[in-house]
C-alpha cells in the first residue's frame, strides 16, 4: 500500500451527511439520541449523591468531546483531532475505573469506530489499539467473544469509511457533472451570441456596403455635374437598399428564432432586380440554420461586388446539393468599366464570409474566372 494510503485524509465530502438518504439520515439521528438517552438513564438510575452527579457530568462532557472531534476531523486539523481522540480514550478509562462500564464499552467501541472512519489510517490504527486493547482488558466475556467483537468494530469501521468514501466520490462527480453542464450552457450561450452578432454585422455590412455604393455613386455624379435625374436615381436606389436592409435585418431575426424560408426561394429573390440568373442541382433538402445563413451572406455579399466592380455585367447563380454538403457557385461575365465605385467599401466583406464558412468546416475561394469573377462556397449540409 502507498504512503498515500496510510495518511490521506477521507475527504470532505465523505464526511458530511451529504448524500445520505433520508431513510439512513434519520437512522443515525435517531442512533445517537438513544445512545445519548440510554447513558444518562443508566447514570440516573445507577448512582445517586456525588455520583449521580459526576456520571450525569461526564456523558454530557463526553458528547461535548465528541461533537468537537467531528467538527476538528472534518476541518483535517490532525493534532485536534488526536488530543480529542486522546480525550475519549482517557475518559473510557476513567469510566471503567469509576464502575460506570456500559459509558465506558460505548466509548471504547465508538472511538474505535470514529477513528477508523474519520481520521487517516497512520494516525487512526494508535488509537483503535488503545480503544480495542481497553475494550478486551476490561470487558469480563470470553476470549473469542472478545475477538470477534474487535474485529467486528474493525471492520465496521473500515466500511464506513469507504462507504464515506464512495458517497464522497460520487458527490464529488455530481459536482463536476453540474460543473460541465454550467460550463457547456455557458459555452453554448457564448456561441449564440456570437452567431447573432455575426449575422446582425453581415446584413448591416452588406446593406450599408450596397447603400454606401449608391451614394457614392450619387456624389461622382454630383462632381461630374449630372443630371438631377442620374443623381435621383441613385438617390432613389440608396433609398431602396436601406429598404431591403430592414427587411434583411428582420429576416435574419427570424432566422435566428428558426423561422427561414428555403435557401432557392430567397436566391431567386435575391437576383430579381439584377441580370442574373438562378439555378439548383441535385436533391432539394433542408439544411443547417448556420449552413442556410452562409449560402445567403454568400450570395448577398457576391452580388454586391458584382454591383461595385462590374455593374451591369450578367450573373449566374448555381447552388448544388452534393453528398454532405451544400456549393454555392455566383459568377460574373466582367464588366467593361469596372473602375468608378470599385474603391467604395473596406473590401472585407468575403474575407469574412471564408472565416465565416471555415468556422463550419467549409471553404471559400474567390478568384478571376474564364470571363468575369467567381465565389464559390462549401459547406457541409
Amino acid at each position: 500500500m502507498s504512503g498515500d494510503w496510510w495518511t490521506r485524509w477521507p475527504s470532505r465530502e465523505a464526511l458530511t451527511w451529504a448524500g445520505m438518504s433520508i431513510a439512513r439520515l434519520w437512522f443515525v439521528r435517531v442512533l445517537r439520541v438513544v445512545i445519548l438517552g440510554s447513558l444518562l438513564w443508566d447514570a440516573f438510575h445507577a448512582d445517586r449523591g456525588w455520583r449521580l452527579i459526576a456520571g450525569v457530568a461526564m456523558v454530557l462532557a463526553v458528547a461535548g468531546a465528541g461533537w468537537a472531534f467531528f467538527r476538528v476531523s472534518f476541518a483535517h486539523r490532525l493534532w485536534p483531532s488526536l488530543a480529542l481522540m486522546a480525550l475519549l480514550l482517557a475518559a473510557a478509562l476513567a469510566a471503567e475505573s469509576g464502575d460506570w462500564r456500559v459509558l465506558a464499552m460505548v466509548l471504547w467501541c465508538g472511538s474505535a469506530v470514529s477513528a477508523l472512519e474519520r481520521l487517516p489510517l497512520a494516525a487512526a490504527a494508535p488509537s483503535v489499539i488503545v480503544a480495542m486493547t481497553g475494550y478486551a482488558v476490561y470487558i469480563s466475556d470470553s476470549a473469542l467473544t472478545t475477538a470477534l467483537t474487535v474485529i467486528g468494530l474493525v471492520l465496521a469501521g473500515y466500511t464506513l469509511r469507504l462507504d464515506a468514501e464512495a458517497r464522497g466520490g460520487a458527490l464529488r462527480l455530481l459536482a463536476q457533472e453540474r460543473a460541465a453542464r454550467v460550463a457547456e450552457t455557458e459555452s453554448a450561450a457564448l456561441a449564440e451570441r456570437a452567431r447573432i452578432a455575426r449575422e446582425i454585422h453581415d446584413v448591416l455590412a452588406h446593406s450599408l456596403s450596397a447603400q454606401l455604393v449608391h451614394l457614392e455613386a450619387a456624389r461622382l455624379l454630383i462632381e461630374g455635374d449630372a443630371s438631377k435625374e442620374q443623381i435621383l436615381g441613385r438617390v432613389v436606389a440608396a433609398r431602396s437598399m436601406a429598404r431591403e436592409g430592414l427587411a434583411e435585418t428582420r429576416q435574419a431575426l427570424s432566422a435566428l428564432r428558426g423561422e427561414m424560408t428555403p435557401v432557392e426561394d430567397f436566391l431567386r429573390e435575391l437576383v430579381t432586380t439584377d441580370r442574373a440568373s438562378v439555378t439548383v442541382a441535385g436533391d432539394r433538402r433542408p439544411l443547417p440554420a448556420e449552413a442556410s445563413q452562409a449560402v445567403r451572406r454568400v450570395a448577398q455579399e457576391a452580388l454586391t461586388n458584382v454591383r461595385k466592380h462590374a455593374p451591369g455585367a450578367k450573373v449566374q447563380v448555381c447552388l448544388e446539393y452534393g453528398e454532405g454538403e451544400v456549393r454555392l457557385d455566383v459568377r460574373d461575365s466582367g464588366g467593361k468599366t469596372p473602375g468608378e465605385l470599385a474603391a467604395s467599401g473596406a473590401g472585407y466583406g468575403l474575407l469574412g464570409m471564408r472565416e465565416r464558412a471555415e468556422l463550419l468546416g467549409g471553404s471559400l475561394e474567390a478568384g478571376p474566372g474564364e470571363e468575369g469573377f467567381v465565389v464559390t462556397l462549401r459547406v457541409p449540409g
